[in-house]
């Protein structure tokens, strides 16, 4: 920095209601996978700060859970709670909606919302609109629903007005400092990461077969020079699901633990040892004891 040249740094919530793209739109701002994805509704559950720094402003992106208004279970107010903490902290908000879908929760959550942060609405998925017509009346009918700072139509999956994006999010910026160093692309230690990176594999693996009531315990942590020993516990809810998990001849767990390990790789840039188990806590979801010892908030 130097010269007049004016440097804003500031955080920025991403919010929507679940499975609307927000962590894919993490990832892709950052320009790395810090933050975990699946097809499943409520993947993520932790508020992940993703951080990407040019020579002009530092942007920290919080992507948190998607705001569940059905299910009141412990873990569930847990990630709500996640969501409107961050909504105190940030100086400009991301709604993100999927295609030209508007509907009663996006509207709950837009309730939700600072008045006094600019909020900024970012129609996701638009590479998937059959009709591209529809997308020009969705922006002007939203333009009345609230005064939004902008309204940027993206596919985060491709890519797709992205850069216009954090054009658009860093002229809203406050001036300042950067917060964190240059190549810093999260607040999170590998530990974390490691752990969600073990989670978004059985999300994927196991599809529907595993509601919500799994989660990842990583007991052990070890680096040597460029190697990484890991060893993680796979916390499941009833006795019943501990052999979906590993899967005959214990293959399923094998294949969601070479996934993991290969990914792990390639984030961490070094060897990883990677050793899992199962193991059964029952009622682990609506404890909020047990919830705190598996690193929730």
């Amino acid at each position: 920095m130097s010269g007049d040249r004016v440097f804003r740094t500031g955080f920025v919530a991403v919010v929507g209601r679940p499975n609307v793209g927000k962590s894919t739109l993490t990832n892709r701002l950052v320009g790395a996978r810090i933050s975990i994805t699946s097809k499943k509704a409520q993947t993520t559950r932790h508020r992940v700060h993703g951080i990407l720094t040019t020579d002009d402003a530092q942007w920290i992106f919080v992507d948190t859970p998607g705001f569940q208004t059905r299910h009141r279970n412990a873990l569930n107010r847990l990630m709500n709670r996640a969501v409107t903490q961050a909504l105190g902290d940030v100086d400009v908000v991301l709604l993100v909606v999927e295609g030209t879908r508007f509907a009663a929760e996006d509207r709950a959550l837009l309730a939700l919302l600072p008045k006094d942060r600019p909020v900024v609405l970012v129609i996701n998925k638009t590479d998937r609109l059959a009709d591209k017509s529809r997308l020009l009346p969705f922006l002007e009918r939203m333009s009345g629903v609230h005064p939004f700072a902008a309204l940027v139509p993206l596919s985060a999956e491709k890519g797709e007005g992205v850069e216009r994006l954090l054009a658009v999010v860093g002229d809203l910026l406050p001036e300042g400092p950067p917060v964190f160093g240059p190549e810093d692309i999260t607040d999170r230690s590998e530990r974390f990461l490691a752990g969600e990176i073990l989670r978004e594999k059985l999300f994927r693996n196991l599809g529907e077969e595993l509601p919500y009531g799994i989660a990842v315990e990583i007991e052990k942590f070890e680096q040597e020079g460029a190697l990484r020993r890991i060893f993680a516990a796979v916390v499941v809810d009833r006795a019943a699901h501990k052999a979906m998990v590993i899967g005959k001849s214990g293959e399923r767990l094998k294949r969601i633990s070479t996934d993991a390990r290969k990914d792990m790789e390639d984030l961490f840039g070094g060897r990883v040892y990677l050793e899992t188990w199962v193991k059964v806590k029952s009622g682990w979801a609506d404890d909020e004891r047990a919830l705190r010892s598996l690193g929730y908030e």
